[in-house]
């Protein structure tokens, strides 16, 4: 059973880092559908207080104003893969257009993500970290990352990766972030990759 808390104290403890349906309202770009009926912050006050410094309090919204959902794939469609043309944007990869977590939508709810990684997570293989860390989806980081940088001028995971509960049609993991290369080398970008699991179709020669 959640611990429900009203939005007026949920503000007030969060401050800046609450997104909530005045924020999404002012996004012509995005364009959000808010729902009539604003869900219910299904967090307990003792929570929030201890998140507030680390953490996004955010309201999910599953469409855009035309209807279409809110996945991965219509928020491609919207911010390009060009940052010579716009920015923020996606990195400019094709190979997940067939995946299935591109097409997961978003939900009318609030959530809680965190702005940065956990350092002691960082180089750590992800079947260790999941035994510890609830990953959140592939959407839910993509809609975050775009949204906190139109309303709060945020950069979430900047330089970094983050591990997502996803994974493709072969069972390997999604990450996703990194928007700028720090050796200068690839081109702004919202990246999302997978990490590839070693199979049998994976070996060696000698030359």
């Amino acid at each position: 059973m959640h611990n429900y808390i009203a939005l007026e104290d949920a503000i007030d403890i969060m401050g800046d880092s609450i997104i909530g349906a005045s924020e999404l309202n002012d996004l012509r770009l995005l364009s959000p559908m808010i729902p009539n009926e604003i869900p219910m912050i299904p967090f307990s006050r003792e929570m929030l207080v201890t998140k507030k410094n680390d953490y996004f309090l955010i309201l999910g919204v599953s469409r855009l104003s035309n209807g279409y959902p809110i996945t991965i794939r219509t928020l491609m469609d919207i911010f390009g893969k060009n940052p010579d043309v716009m920015e923020p944007c996606f990195y400019n990869q094709d190979w997940y257009l067939k995946e299935d977590f591109i097409d997961t939508q978003m939900q009318d709810e609030w959530f809680l993500i965190r702005k940065t990684v956990y350092d002691e997570s960082r180089a750590v293989q992800p079947d260790d970290l999941k035994e510890r860390y609830s990953f959140p989806t592939a959407i839910t980081c993509t809609y975050a990352f775009f949204v906190t940088w139109l309303t709060r001028n945020t950069k979430l995971w900047y330089h970094d990766f983050v591990w997502c509960s996803d994974v493709d049609h072969n069972g390997d993991r999604i990450y996703v972030g990194k928007y700028h290369d720090i050796d200068g080398i690839n081109k702004n970008g919202f990246s999302i990759h997978r990490h590839l699991a070693l199979r049998s179709c994976y070996g060696c020669i000698d030359c």
